[in-house]
């Protein structure tokens, strides 16, 4: 999620769809507008099952029902293709953390910093189909 106003800045959609297609080429696409949280969908098949990534119609927000390491991917992915001036935040379905995701951040820094933000994660505490903390998902969208 982009964090503030964005200035008018939305995510590449055909950009971010490449990103998605170079990691699950088999992913399915669905552009059909749902609603305003899903107006484009990435059906994907991974590790944990099928999971989907929806982008908000503004293009500021990216919504992820995945496993951690995938919804940490898609975050980076997002933020590559964010301007770098733009404040980002990452935070799980449940809104239990939100961590900031300074441009140029690794998939290991965003790692890290879930895992400090996390307490449930290191607490064992029950988990969803994805490995995620029990009601979570994942979110990246600009700061409001």
């Amino acid at each position: 999620m982009v964090e503030g106003d964005a200035g008018g800045w939305h995510v590449d959609r055909g950009a971010l769809t490449e990103a998605v297609l170079a990691r699950w080429t088999d992913a399915e696409i669905d552009a059909s507008a749902h609603s305003a949280v899903r107006s484009l969908i990435w059906e994907l098949e991974t590790a944990y099952g099928p999971g989907e990534a929806y982008l908000h119609e503004d293009g500021t927000c990216l919504y992820m029902d995945v496993g951690e390491e995938e919804a940490i991917w898609l975050a980076i992915a997002f933020r590559t293709l964010a301007p770098a001036h733009l404040d980002l935040v990452f935070c799980d379905g449940g809104y239990t953390f939100d961590v900031r995701v300074p441009a140029g951040t690794t998939r290991p820094e965003l790692t890290a910093l879930v895992d400090a933000a996390d307490g449930t994660r290191t607490s064992g505490g029950a988990e969803d189909r994805h490995g995620l903390p029990d009601g979570t998902g994942g979110m990246v969208r600009t700061r409001s």
